[in-house]
């Protein structure tokens, strides 16, 4: 069977995830930059991969994977002691809802296709980008931090190890730095993402290691 490709962004939260998820579980993979700026997730070679026109998508174990969280729960499925989900039923609900709370809520108000049609609305479009994000992301981090005010936040989102909602709030921070978001009322989430960062797996799958050269 073929190693594992990767169809990606270098700075798309969703493959940013998805790469952290295949470092921690030592997966060794391909990867296939799909330039979103240029248009390249809407040609037709790209959409027979995901018709959504979206990145990520995963050719693994013989098939097309796509949507990261649904990727991230088919690795945790289909391959032994891993970390992303707890064995507990309460456990894996606090967890999904950690990580819907970035992917389904902050995630798609500041995706590209919705951030060019508010450009396309607005005098100043760069100021307009900008105001956006800071304005949702801020609030939904500050939101994510009211969340994790809860007795099984440990060193990590849930417990003393990354799970997915640590996937999930790494890329987003990157983000929330990216726009110059105001963190003053996150210090719990910022700590945290810090302590992610700082680990090998999280680290080869940072957006500057994963830019075109």
């Amino acid at each position: 069977m073929t190693s594992p490709v990767l169809f990606d962004y270098w700075r798309s939260s969703a493959s940013y995830r998805v790469r952290i998820a295949l470092n921690m579980l030592d997966i060794p993979y391909s990867s296939v930059p799909v330039d979103l700026l240029s248009g390249q997730h809407k040609q037709p070679e790209h959409l027979a991969r995901n018709p959504q026109g979206l990145v990520p998508a995963l050719e693994i174990d013989g098939h097309m994977l796509t949507q990261s969280l649904a990727i991230i729960e088919y690795l945790a499925e289909t391959r032994p002691d891993t970390p992303f989900l707890p064995a507990d039923p309460l456990g894996r609900h606090r967890v999904r809802a950690l990580s819907y709370a970035i992917a389904m809520d902050i995630h798609p108000t500041c995706n590209l296709g919705i951030v060019a049609h508010v450009m396309q609305q607005a005098s100043d479009p760069e100021a307009a980008r900008a105001a956006w994000m800071r304005k949702f992301i801020g609030e939904g981090l500050t939101a994510f931090e009211r969340l994790l005010d809860h007795p099984a936040t440990g060193t990590f989102c849930h417990g003393d190890r990354p799970g997915m909602a640590d996937l999930c709030l790494v890329p987003q921070l990157y983000n929330a730095r990216r726009w110059n978001v105001d963190l003053a009322d996150c210090a719990r989430t910022v700590a945290i993402a810090e302590r992610c960062a700082a680990l090998p797996a999280f680290a080869a799958a940072h957006p500057d290691q994963a830019a075109p050269q």
